[in-house]
């Protein structure tokens, strides 16, 4: 597990609270009736679980408290007046923390802990023994980029996490709003040091910054026009605010001032500093370019993967997996009667206006109220796979203006820890052209229920795991049981239209691909050319899907070969106890194994899931 930071949160996550915990009462109360001497030996075993679980709170609940940021995802808003420390000395002081807690950890007797604390206490070390084996590569990655960066950061967690409910939430978000200008001084530091590393994302990233950036700065109080993104976020939350109309101005005087000086001011020097770099960067997209880019990018699938799978194992694998579905895809074309090849078929997908709702804003309604029709009918069908769902609602949004250009196709926003935020589905809807109806079902399953809400909500739910354990997160994990959610539906009968369930196949597909491209451009040199080409003559997407994953590759190595190969280990491991079991076999039962401990290593998820299989035999 990667050390839970808000970087690691953003990215990027059962289930019946306290049945352990009752379950461990039962015995310990069998133990005191019939075997006295026990009594003891249970009594300091939970002793020490519950000063394990203790320590793995504070160091988690440290690290939330050293970051301003993080609060704010968890609802927190002790300081929510402040931004995070993102200087060299800050990641210096940051690496020291780890290796402390790390020493705090290994005190731990392992052999004086109950069952789920062991499984807690190993994941805490590989944490944060992870963490710091990963400090030499710190400056192996882009801090800005198409995908992510504080220059979006900042603008997406004012508008969406950042609540004003009274006059001191108010002005802690014009501290914010104040405090721009130092957050990207050292932001610019950082990429300094990078520079002199040899370490620059390709020059195709420039632009998108560039825009993302500009945008933020762009209508009133800066220029003529509509208000900018950031003045009609604070209008429309003080407008709500219970208190007299002088103050209301006052405060909407204080957010001008604070967005005509600091934040342009802030802006500004960072575009001046991106356009600088622009001028250096070359068209070279592999991390093969950096300083001992292979044995970065062998720890990167490591850590994504949570596998021992190689680069060249990968790429085999995704081949093997086009091909197969490809195969799927021919069945298809015939049920539809399709006159004409797969490639033709690709075609007729890509251009068909049946498939494309209007570039209005009437058409990017109605994609919206589909989507959450198709969220409503699939939790009515939850019970046929689930033991228990979520508390938390969830909510479809289409991706905000500021950043829609730029930002993935959809994605997910788990809800906050109190509850009082819904998780979010997002919807990019900037070019309905890129979002065919026959793929809206399978999204709406990913990305919603039940995929990452069902999984990521559900998690931090759950009352007996200490919250590293919650929030933190494996993206094979994750994005594996998203890509799983897809096909899951299929099982209890939806995806009825044809052309929907080859929109299934077509995600998977896309899936499948990632492991050939991926691996491709950071270890066999493929252009970026090179991953596009493959991708519009495999896949029935339109050449702009093409274009950003494949710049996705580029800046966040080995994080796309997650979903296919978390994916496969559930359906392994499915396969195992449905062969094992036979009647035993209960769908919801092996869900609840999956869910119920939170995101795990592949490897750990398969222990659990023997250990349940054993324990039905």
């Amino acid at each position: 597990m990667k050390k839970v930071n808000f970087i690691t949160f953003i990215i990027s996550a059962v289930l019946i609270t306290g049945c352990e915990s009752d379950t461990q009462q039962t015995n310990q109360t069998e133990v005191q009736t019939s075997k006295p001497q026990e009594v003891e030996v249970a009594q300091v075993t939970k002793s020490e679980s519950e000063k394990a679980n203790a320590l793995f709170e504070q160091i988690f609940m440290d690290g939330v408290m050293r970051s301003p940021i993080f609060q704010s995802f968890l609802g927190i808003k002790k300081d929510n007046d402040k931004w995070d420390d993102l200087s060299e000395e800050n990641v210096l002081a940051e690496h020291e923390i780890d290796i402390a807690n790390l020493v705090k950890v290994n005190s731990i007797d392992v052999e004086q802990l109950d069952e789920q604390t062991k499984v807690s206490l190993r994941l805490q070390k590989e944490s944060l023994k992870n963490s710091i084996d990963d400090f030499k590569w710190r400056h192996h990655n882009y801090p800005l980029h198409q995908m992510r960066g504080v220059h979006s950061l900042i603008p997406s967690l004012l508008i969406n996490q950042h609540r004003i409910q009274d006059v001191k939430d108010a002005e802690a978000y014009i501290s914010r709003l104040n405090a721009i200008p130092q957050v990207f001084v050292q932001v610019v530091d950082g990429l300094n040091i990078r520079e002199e590393k040899g370490i620059a994302a390709p020059k195709f990233v420039y632009p998108y910054v560039l825009s993302d950036s500009q945008n933020i700065i762009t209508g009133a109080p800066f220029d003529e026009g509509d208000d900018s993104t950031l003045l009609a976020d604070f209008r429309s939350k003080i407008i709500t605010l219970d208190i007299e109309q002088s103050k209301k101005d006052e405060l909407l005087n204080s957010a001008i001032i604070a967005l005509q000086t600091n934040v342009k001011m802030g802006y500004e020097n960072l575009i001046k500093e991106v356009k600088r770099i622009e001028t250096k960067a070359d068209d070279r997209d592999g991390v093969w370019k950096l300083p001992e880019g292979k044995d970065f990018f062998d720890n990167a699938l490591a850590r994504t993967t949570t596998t021992a799978l190689t680069a060249t194992d990968i790429h085999k694998i995704g081949l093997a997996e086009v091909a197969r579905i490809h195969d799927e895809m021919r069945h298809i074309l015939k049920a539809v009667k399709f006159e004409g090849d797969l490639p033709s078929f690709f075609e007729f997908m890509r251009v068909d206006k049946q498939f494309f709702y209007d570039e209005t804003e009437e058409g990017k309604a109605k994609y919206l109220s589909e989507a959450t029709a198709l969220i409503d009918n699939m939790k009515s069908r939850l019970d046929e796979l689930f033991i228990v769902k979520p508390k938390a609602d969830l909510t479809v949004k289409a991706v905000e203006a500021f950043r829609e250009k730029s930002a993935g196709k959809a994605f997910y926003q788990r809800p906050s820890m109190d509850g009082s935020r819904p998780g979010i589905y997002y919807a990019n809807l900037y070019r309905m052209s890129d979002m065919p109806t026959y793929q809206m079902e399978a999204l709406a399953y990913h990305e919603g229920i039940p995929g990452h809400h069902m999984q990521l909500a559900i998690a931090q739910e759950l009352g007996d795991l200490p919250k590293f354990r919650k929030f933190g997160g494996y993206t094979a994990y994750t994005e594996g049981w998203g890509l799983y959610s897809e096909q899951v539906p299929k099982e209890i009968g939806l995806y009825a239209d044809p052309y929907s369930d080859f929109g299934r196949l077509s995600m998977e597909l896309w899936r499948a691909c990632r492991l050939v491209v991926d691996t491709g451009i950071h270890v066999m040199e493929w252009t970026r050319e090179q991953g596009i080409d493959y991708y519009v003559t495999n896949t029935p997407n339109p050449k702009p899907d093409a274009v950003k994953m494949v710049e996705r590759h580029i800046v966040m190595p080995s994080q796309a070969t997650a979903y296919k190969i978390g994916m496969l280990k559930i359906l392994e491991l499915r396969e195992r106890a449905k062969t094992q079991l036979a009647e035993k076999y209960d769908i919801r039962e092996f869900h609840n194994v999956v869910l119920k401990n939170g995101p795990l290593p592949l490897n750990v998820l398969e222990e659990y899931v023997d250990e349940y299989i054993a324990s039905k035999l």
